[in-house]
C-alpha cells in the first residue's frame, strides 16, 4: 500500500513534466490536441496525487510506523482526527497537501475554461504545471512523505501538543486553500503578459477565484488568531510571529489588489499596478512558505532547520525575474489610456488605499526578515518585536480605516466640492459626536479615541449606502424588507463589500479595546485566597490532578464573581505531554459582548498553592463576530448571478440610474 502512495507521486511528477512539455509544444505549434493532452495529463496527475493523500492519510490514522513520516508525527493514543491532521502537521505532509491542492484547483480552471479564454488557457496551464513541478520536485527528491523508517518500533513520537487542539485541524487547510488559490489569478495575469492581452478579460475570468482565496485565506488568518488565544496561553492572539506576518502579507496585497481592479475594469487605468499587484501576492505566498519550512526564522509555527530553503530561494528568484522582464518588455500595452481625472475621485481613494496595504506589507516585510539581513550583514541576528510592528501598523491601520469611510462619499471621475460636502455632512457630524462622546467617557489616548470615532465614521456611510440603495429600490419593490433583499442580491458585489466593511470595522473595535485597554494581575494563591482585578472576584478552591490519554494534567478550580454575581467556575489548567517532554498551558476563558476573563495557571507548589496569572481582555469577541460578517458579505459579494431575462435587465439599469441620482449629483453630471 506504501508503494502504491510512492509509485503515485513519482507518475505524477513525471505527468506534471509532460503537461509543461506538450502545453508549450501546443504553444509552438498552435494545435489543440497538445492542449487536449495537457488537460488529460493533468486529470491524471491528480488522480495519482489522491491515491497519495489517501495512502498517507490510512498510514497516519492505522499508526503504520513503517513510515518514517507517521512515527514522526502520531503515537498509540492520538485520537484518529488528530492523527489525520498530522496530514499537514509535518513539512512532507504539508507539501503532498499543497500539491494535491493545486492539481485539484488545475483541473476546475481547465474545465472553467474548455470554451472561453481559448487564447489565454495554454500559457495558464504551462503556468500552473511548471508551479506544480516545483512542488513535486520538492516531494520525490528531498521531503519525500513516503521515506521507510528502516526498524521498527512500537510507538511513535506523536503529534505536536500546540497542534492539539481543533483549530489546528481547520487552520493550516484553510491557509493553504488561500495560498495555493492565488496561484490561478497569477497564472492568468502571467498568460496575459506573456499574449499581450492584459484588458480586463483576465481579471473577470479570475474575480472568483481572487475572491475565493482571498475569503479562505482570511479564514486561515482569524482560525490561527482563534488557536493563538486559546493554545499558547500568553492572553493575546497576534504576537507579530514571522509565520503570522507571512499569511497576513499576501493577504494586505490580495486585499489591495481586490480594489485595484475596480479601476481598471471601469476605466482601463492601473495594468501595470494590477498584475504586479497579483504577482507579488503569489511571490508572497511562495515566500511565507519557505519562512515556514526553512527554518531560517524562529517561529512556534515553523518546522524547524531543513535542506529546502535555498531551493525555495531558488524559485522565489526565478519567479521575481521572470515577472519581471515579462512587465518591463509589455510596458506599452500596460500603459494607461486615461488618467485620474480629479484628485476629489473615488480613483484616487483606491489608489491611496493600495499604497497604505503595499507600504504596511513591505514595513511587515522589512522587519520580518531584518533578523536575516542582520545576520547576514553583521553576523547577529537582532529579532524585530511587537513593539516596532504596532508602531508601524497602528497609524497605518487608522489611515484604512478612514479611507474606508471616505470612499463611498466619493464619486467617480470628479466631485464637486458641494456634492463633497453635502455627502460628508452626516457622516463627519456623527464622528464628531462619538469623538465627544469617548472623550467624556474617560478615552484620552489619541490611537484608540480616533480608532473608534472613525469606525463610527465608517458604519455611518454604509448604513447611508444601504438607505439610499433601499430607498431607490421602494419605487419597485412592496416594501423596506424586500427592497433591501433585492438589493442585495441584485448588487451583490457592490453590497456584499459593504457587508465586508462593516465586519472589518466590527474586527477593529475588537483589536482597539483589546490593545488599548487590557488589564493584567497575577497572584500566589493558597486555598481560599481572593484575586481582584477590576470587578471581578477570583477565589481559589484548590488544584487537582488527572491524567488524560496523552498527557498528565493539574487543573486550578476558581470561583468566578462580577460585581458580586456568581458566574460559575473556571478552570486553567497544564498539560505534561510525556512522550514530547512538553508541557502545555491550557486557558479557561469566560467571554462576553463586553470583555473576556482570561486565567492562565502558571507554577503549583507541593503545597497545593498556585501562581495564577489574570487577564481582563475587552471587546475580543467583536473580532470573532466581526470576523462571521466579514465571512458572510464575502460569500455574498462573489456568489454567481442567474441569467436575467431582458426585462430584469432594463429594470436593473433604471433602478441603478434612479439610485445613482440619488447618492452621486454633482453641480454638471449625474453620475
Amino acid at each position: 500500500m506504501i508503494e502504491l502512495g510512492q509509485i503515485g507521486l513519482m507518475l505524477s511528477f513525471v505527468l506534471s513534466l509532460y503537461a509543461l512539455f506538450v502545453s508549450l509544444i501546443g504553444i509552438k505549434n498552435r494545435s489543440g490536441q497538445f492542449l487536449v493532452s495537457s488537460h488529460r495529463a493533468f486529470d491524471s496527475s491528480f488522480l495519482l496525487l489522491s491515491i497519495s493523500v489517501f495512502v498517507l492519510g490510512q498510514a497516519l490514522v492505522t499508526k503504520n510506523y513503517e513510515l518514517r513520516y507517521v512515527a514522526d508525527h502520531v503515537s498509540n493514543n492520538l485520537p484518529a482526527f488528530y492523527a489525520f491532521s498530522a496530514l499537514w502537521a509535518g513539512q512532507a505532509g504539508s507539501l503532498l497537501f499543497w500539491a494535491w491542492l493545486l492539481a485539484l484547483f488545475t483541473i476546475i480552471v481547465i474545465r472553467q475554461n474548455r470554451n472561453k479564454n481559448l487564447e489565454l488557457m495554454p500559457y495558464v496551464n504551462a503556468t500552473l504545471a511548471g508551479i506544480l513541478i516545483f512542488f513535486l520536485f520538492l516531494l520525490v527528491f528531498f521531503t519525500n512523505p513516503f521515506e521507510k523508517l528502516g526498524f521498527a518500533i512500537a510507538n511513535g513520537q506523536g503529534l505536536n501538543p500546540l497542534l492539539q487542539n481543533p483549530g489546528m485541524i481547520f487552520h493550516p487547510p484553510t491557509l493553504y486553500l488561500g495560498y495555493v488559490g492565488f496561484s490561478i489569478p497569477f497564472a492568468f495575469a502571467i498568460a496575459a503578459l506573456i499574449t499581450r492581452k492584459v484588458d480586463s478579460d483576465w481579471i473577470t475570468s479570475t474575480r472568483r477565484w481572487t475572491l475565493f482565496s482571498w475569503l479562505l485565506l482570511t479564514i486561515g488568518i482569524i482560525l490561527g488568531a482563534k488557536w493563538a488565544y486559546v493554545e499558547l496561553g500568553w492572553g493575546g492572539y497576534w504576537g507579530w510571529d514571522p509565520v503570522e506576518n507571512a499569511s497576513f502579507m499576501p493577504w494586505l496585497t490580495g486585499t489591495a489588489f481586490l480594489h485595484s481592479v475596480m479601476i481598471q475594469e471601469r476605466k482601463s487605468m492601473l495594468k501595470i499596478w494590477n498584475v504586479s499587484l497579483i504577482i507579488i501576492t503569489f511571490l508572497l505566498t511562495i515566500l511565507g512558505t519557505f519562512i515556514t519550512r526553512s527554518g531560517i526564522i524562529s517561529s512556534v509555527h515553523s518546522f524547524g532547520e531543513s535542506n529546502l530553503g535555498y531551493i525555495f530561494m531558488l524559485f522565489l528568484s526565478t519567479s521575481i525575474l521572470f515577472s519581471l522582464y515579462l512587465i518591463l518588455t509589455r510596458q506599452e500595452e500596460l500603459r494607461s489610456r486615461n488618467k485620474l481625472d480629479s484628485f476629489l475621485s473615488r480613483e484616487s481613494t483606491f489608489l491611496f488605499n493600495n499604497l497604505i496595504l503595499i507600504g504596511a506589507a513591505f514595513a511587515i516585510l522589512w522587519g520580518t526578515l531584518f533578523p536575516i539581513i542582520s545576520e547576514a550583514v553583521r553576523g547577529i541576528k537582532i529579532t524585530v518585536g511587537p513593539p516596532f510592528f504596532n508602531t508601524i501598523t497602528v497609524p497605518i491601520g487608522i489611515a484604512l480605516i478612514l479611507l474606508t469611510g471616505v470612499c463611498p462619499l466619493i464619486s467617480w471621475r470628479k466631485a464637486s466640492i458641494n456634492n463633497f460636502l453635502r455627502n460628508f455632512v452626516i457622516p463627519v457630524s456623527v464622528f464628531a459626536v462619538a469623538l465627544i462622546f469617548l472623550f467624556v467617557m474617560g478615552i484620552r489616548s489619541i490611537y484608540p479615541l480616533m480608532s473608534f470615532a472613525l469606525i463610527a465614521f465608517v458604519l455611518t456611510t454604509v448604513f447611508m449606502e444601504f438607505y439610499r440603495g433601499v430607498r431607490a429600490r421602494m419605487h419597485y419593490d412592496a416594501n423596506v424588507f424586500i427592497a433591501f433583499k433585492n438589493l442585495l442580491f441584485k448588487f451583490r458585489r457592490r453590497y456584499g463589500g459593504f457587508i465586508v466593511h462593516i465586519g472589518i470595522m466590527l474586527m477593529f473595535i475588537g483589536i482597539t479595546g483589546s490593545s488599548a485597554f487590557g488589564t493584567e494581575k497575577e497572584q500566589s494563591m493558597k486555598k481560599g485566597d481572593v484575586l481582584k482585578i477590576k470587578n471581578y472576584e477570583l477565589t481559589f478552591m484548590g488544584v487537582d490532578q488527572f491524567k488524560t490519554a496523552n498527557a498528565e494534567a493539574i487543573s486550578a478550580t476558581i470561583k468566578v464573581k462580577r460585581d458580586g454575581e456568581d458566574l460559575g467556575l473556571l478552570h486553567p489548567s497544564k498539560h505534561y505531554h510525556e512522550l514530547q517532554k512538553q508541557t502545555m498551558t491550557e486557558v479557561a476563558i469566560l467571554s462576553d459582548y463586553k470583555e473576556d476573563l482570561y486565567l492562565i495557571l502558571g507554577s503549583v507548589t507541593e503545597d497545593g498553592a498556585a501562581f495564577i496569572k489574570a487577564h481582563i481582555n475587552p471587546l475580543v469577541a467583536w473580532i470573532w463576530w466581526g470576523s462571521y460578517v466579514l465571512i458572510l458579505g464575502t460569500i455574498i459579494a462573489m456568489w454567481p448571478y442567474r441569467k436575467r431575462s431582458k426585462e430584469s435587465q432594463m429594470l436593473q439599469g433604471t433602478e441603478k440610474q434612479s439610485q445613482q441620482s440619488l447618492t452621486y449629483q454633482t453641480d454638471k453630471e449625474t453620475v
